[in-house]
């Protein structure tokens, strides 16, 4: 169930949690960092309400959207009085808050498992992006640099690739917000209609990601049954 409902604004100074507070996401389902937030929200069984917001949906421009994320992008989440923005910054939240076998039980171990988080960010995404947006073009239609991205997107699958290597998961050898914040990306990079070799130890780990009932929600396989 989704709802295109009018936001209203609540202060994040001194937030307080409310055990019966449902938390309420906006972003659109389509959204790959959207998705991020469901697989986490799923993966913990904590009631939800996703509300449509985004592109299409023409809302995230409104005064009353800016003053919970000044961005006027999304995810946006909303946890009692408490507004946090930045699909990352909500991962490392709902873990901490409501699943802190999600992430290291020490400062150390949380290092090894949102290092993944940042390097998506600061190195994935970007040839993500360029190669998502141009992929399906045909080449005269694509931007000057697509294959340079396309280039920069296969060096970094393959540092994913050499990692996962003998491994279940990215961290601490369980399943962590390392790899939900990665799941919906590298599926969709691997799913990109570009020449690219093998990465059968990448694809290895992205199947044990597709074959969980909380992802087959983020990405819309399967309703939720969380709201």
């Amino acid at each position: 169930m989704t709802a295109n409902r009018h936001v209203n604004v609540r202060s994040t100074a001194e937030p307080k949690h409310r055990e019966n507070d449902v938390i309420r996401l906006l972003g659109r389902q389509t959204s790959g960092n959207v998705q991020k937030v469901i697989f986490c929200l799923e993966e913990l069984g904590s009631p939800y309400v996703r509300e449509d917001y985004g592109r299409q949906f023409a809302n995230t421009l409104t005064e009353a959207y800016r003053k919970l994320n000044p961005t006027a992008k999304v995810p946006t989440l909303i946890d009692g009085e408490l507004v946090i923005w930045e699909s990352h910054t909500i991962l490392r939240y709902l873990a901490a808050v409501h699943g802190p076998t999600l992430t290291g039980a020490t400062a150390a171990e949380r290092t090894m498992v949102e290092r993944w988080m940042d390097w998506l960010l600061g190195a994935l995404n970007t040839p993500y992006v360029a190669v998502f947006r141009d992929a399906k073009k045909v080449p005269a239609e694509r931007a000057p640099d697509f294959a340079a991205q396309s280039a920069d997107l296969l060096a970094q699958l393959k540092i994913l690739d050499g990692h996962i290597a003998g491994r279940d998961w990215f961290a601490l050898n369980r399943f962590t917000i390392a790899d939900i914040a990665l799941g919906s990306i590298v599926k969709r990079c691997l799913e990109f209609p570009i020449e690219r070799p093998a990465y059968s130890e990448l694809e290895r780990w992205q199947t044990a990601i597709d074959a969980r009932p909380a992802f087959a929600v983020a990405i819309g396989a399967k309703p939720s049954q969380a709201y």
